[in-house]
Formats: C-alpha cells, sequence, structure tokens
C-alpha cells in the first residue's frame, strides 16, 4: 500500500537517505518490487519527518530527549517535487523517516493523509491497510483507552493507528511494546489486516511486519529500516513476517508478534 524508510548514522542531507540507491524509496514510489498486492504504484503523496544535526561545538544544543524532527508532506508524487533535490539536499539531519504513498480506495488524497504523522520527538508511518477502518479502530480504541477522535489528523486508517499508538506510549509502553500491542489487536479484529508499523525519535527505529515485506541494513554508525533494500548490499537482513524490530547504529533486535 506504501512504502517507508528510516534512516539514524552521521549527518547527511535530508534528501539522501529518500534518494540513496539505485532502488531508492523515490524509485520504489513508482516501481516497487514488494507491493504484494497492495498497488502498483505509490503516487498519492509523500513525507519526510527529519532530527537535524547539531553543529560541533554548539553549546546551546538540545539534548537528544529534546530534539523534535521536522516534517514537510506532499499530496503529490515525490518524483514531482522539486523540494526533494532543490530544498531538503540543503538541510542537514542525522535521523530521517520517509514514506510514499499508494492510497487505499476511499481514503483521501490530500497531505494531512501523508505518513509521517508526528507528536513531540516521534515520527511515525503505516505500509498497509485496515479494512472497515473506522469500526476496527473504534473497538481497539475502547480497549486502548485514552484516544481522543477529534486529534485525527486524516480520515485514514494510519491516521487512526497512530492515534492508538500514541495512546499506548503516553499510558507508559515502550515503543516495541505499543506497536506491538496495536497490531496484535488490530489483527484480532481483522485478520487480514495489513499492519507494517515504523517509528522513530532520532535515536531509535522501531517497526513491524504484517503482511508486507521490510528488511534492515545495520553496521557500527549507522542502521536503516526499509520496505525494499534499495541497493544489492549483501548485509541488508529481510525481517520475517509478524515480527516487530528494534534497531540503532550497531544493534538489531528482532521479536516475534
Amino acid at each position: 500500500m506504501c512504502r517507508h524508510l528510516g534512516y539514524l548514522g552521521p549527518a547527511v542531507p535530508v534528501s539522501e537517505p529518500i534518494t540513496r540507491g539505485p532502488h531508492s524509496l523515490r524509485v520504489q514510489s513508482w516501481a516497487p518490487r514488494e507491493m504484494r498486492g497492495g498497488g502498483t504504484i505509490n503516487a498519492d503523496g509523500f513525507g519526510v519527518a527529519w532530527w537535524p544535526a547539531q553543529a560541533p561545538g554548539d553549546t546551546d544544543a538540545l539534548d537528544a530527549q529534546d530534539v523534535e524532527p521536522t516534517r514537510y508532506r506532499n499530496a503529490a508524487p515525490i518524483w514531482t517535487d522539486p523540494a526533494v533535490d532543490d530544498v531538503l539536499s540543503q538541510i542537514e539531519a542525522t535521523a530521517v523517516l520517509g514514506a510514499v504513498r499508494s492510497a487505499t480506495v476511499g481514503m483521501p488524497v490530500e497531505r494531512t493523509a501523508c505518513a509521517p504523522f508526528t507528536s513531540g520527538r516521534l515520527a511515525f508511518s503505516h505500509n498497509g491497510v485496515v479494512p472497515d477502518w473506522r469500526a476496527v479502530c473504534a473497538a481497539v480504541s475502547k480497549e486502548v483507552g485514552g484516544v481522543d477522535p477529534f486529534e485525527l489528523e486524516a480520515s485514514t486508517d494510519s491516521a487512526a493507528l497512530w492515534l492508538l499508538v500514541r495512546a499506548l506510549l503516553e499510558r507508559g509502553a515502550d515503543p516495541s511494546e505499543a506497536l506491538t500491542e496495536v497490531v496484535r489487536r488490530v489483527v484480532a479484529e481483522r485478520s487480514e489486516a495489513r499492519v507494517n508499523l515504523l517509528l522513530g525519535d532520532g535515536e531509535q527505529l522501531w517497526a513491524t511486519t504484517c503482511y508486507h515485506s521490510l528488511s534492515v541494513l545495520v553496521d557500527d554508525t549507522s542502521a536503516v529500516v526499509s520496505s525494499e533494500p534499495y541497493d544489492d548490499d549483501p548485509r541488508w537482513q529481510p525481517i520475517d513476517d509478524r515480527s516487530v524490530v528494534t534497531v540503532r547504529p550497531g544493534h538489531v533486535a528482532i521479536e516475534s508478534l
């Protein structure tokens, strides 16, 4: 239904992770390899969130725990937007989370429907679809509690899933637990739901696999989570279905959902 990618590592232009490699996220927008029946292209908008690089010796630099992401979104296809190369290439970041969108029939094609969704230090994306999402998410929200439907940023399953994740985080769940619980509860309501979730806070990335593909590329200095590998590096590690993964530079942890 969509493609997404998260990057952590040395400072790079914001555009670099989403255009990196011969099969970059941008290329995946028009030539995806692993859609698995969830559409053919991702032309219904895109978005990117980034956590800014801080200059060495900057005594006014915020603690990493206080850094909030900046976000750019557009309802047009990513390949039509000159800002990717002309503007985002001029901004440096040590963490980036980007997504290209294939809208589910009946859901709006508008900027507010494009991931990432953000709150505080966090940015979130969903690759998949929740059939009958209003009823499913309403049922899950009764179990999760603390969900305010008036905070729904767009009339989409992805925006509703973000509210559910946020509610669990605000109740004290750690990110991996929050993603896992949302996936489990949604699938319990609709077994055919496709719920690949991606969450980042500028220091770590958490992701789930529930039907759609996901791979990670991690070394001592950087970490990437991507719906599809953007190149042929043999170090890419595919993540099994029904898993939750936590990554940061030098670290990968995978657990079953």
